[in-house]
């Protein structure tokens, strides 16, 4: 599994969306951050909440100057299914991440439980946030379904990095230690 660094590029990406339309990170950065929510699926109650919650949000990210856009590995049938049932009008769904690029990302893979309604394989939850310039400024990458990461705090974080200019941290996760 590869990991993305603080400061670093993210890599470009496409993916279709539920709308009709395609989302390429290269043409849909915001003007201060772009946050990619990447969740595992139509299978997921913590996800809906999650993405009910987020589409509640969408005017906060907006007025910061943040392009925001949920995604996951199903297929358009289930993208199209969630979008519909967790009534999300607004909020940007892309679909059918593949799991080559899901890892090239970083995400946690995992592979549906037999006799659930979980998918072959899909990614586990993360939020990233990108700058402008497309690199990584945040990252949460989850290995379980649970503790997601609190909105208010994120928006109090994104407040104060904007307002500050706080750098990116860990970006010496790069270097090994000697």
């Amino acid at each position: 599994m590869s990991r993305l660094l603080p400061a670093r590029a993210v890599p470009d990406f496409t993916v279709p969306m539920t709308d009709g339309g395609k989302f390429q990170l290269s043409q849909r950065l915001g003007d201060n951050f772009t946050l990619l929510l990447f969740y595992r699926g139509l299978h997921c109650p913590i996800c809906k909440m999650q993405l009910r919650d987020l589409q509640n949000r969408l005017r906060d990210f907006a007025k910061r100057g943040i392009t925001v856009v949920a995604i996951s590995m199903d297929s358009k049938q289930r993208a199209q299914q969630a979008a519909e049932e967790w009534r999300l009008e607004d909020l940007m769904i892309g679909y059918g991440l593949s799991e080559s690029l899901a890892r090239d990302l970083g995400l946690y893979i995992s592979s549906g439980r037999p006799g659930s309604d979980e998918p072959r394989v899909f990614s586990e939850p993360a939020l990233l946030l990108v700058k402008p310039d497309q690199t990584l400024y945040f990252a949460s990458i989850q290995s379980m379904p649970f503790t997601r990461p609190s909105l208010d705090q994120l928006l109090q974080g994104i407040d104060h990095a904007i307002e500050s200019g706080y750098p990116a941290r860990g970006a010496l996760a790069a270097h090994a230690s000697a």
